[in-house]
């Protein structure tokens, strides 16, 4: 695919998981707010709908995510 060495597999994973992660908490969190006051208030209830959310889709998601960043990566060649 794109020929990133499989050292880095992690830190592209890292970025697939992150990507999706603030995909779906962007999305809960941009719901219109009035004041600051309510706005903190929906915040925390967006961010615990949004952690709840997220923790089983990460966990359900990381084996997939984690092939599909071996599948953007190469194996190194020895020198």
């Amino acid at each position: 695919m794109l020929g990133i060495p499989r050292r880095y597999s992690h830190f592209v994973f890292g970025i697939i998981q992150s990507g999706l992660t603030s995909l779906i908490a962007a999305g809960i969190a941009s719901l219109p707010a009035g004041s600051a006051m309510v706005f903190l208030g929906h915040w925390m209830v967006s961010w615990l709908i949004a952690w709840a959310a997220m923790l089983p889709i990460v966990l359900l998601a990381a084996p997939a995510i984690r092939a599909f960043s071996l599948r953007l990566t190469r194996e190194e060649r020895a020198p």
